[in-house]
């Protein structure tokens, strides 16, 4: 299940230190089958992540967020987990 999508703007300078066009990052909170909680950071518009999850979904009688992030790289090279830790002072 994915919830919640923030988009933020990610520049990134190329080689020789100009500037590219800026790249739209979205952010998803994801839930496999474990119930673990992932966040996951991909290029891809909310709409087409559901597609590509409905199409996973098809295919697997569970699904766990690492597999289900290297099903999106066929699509999106960007896709990775993130994970978050708690800090405290």
């Amino acid at each position: 299940m994915i919830t919640e999508t923030e988009e933020i703007l990610k520049a990134e300078k190329k080689s020789s230190g100009k500037m590219e066009e800026s790249k739209k990052f979205y952010y998803y909170r994801i839930f496999d089958d474990k119930e673990k909680l992932n966040y996951m950071k991909s290029s891809l518009e909310h709409k087409k992540v559901e597609k590509l999850l409905k199409e996973y979904e098809a295919k697997h009688q569970k699904y766990f967020n690492p597999e289900f992030i290297e099903f999106l790289h066929g699509k999106d090279h960007d896709a990775e987990i993130i994970e978050i830790s708690d800090i405290s002072y």
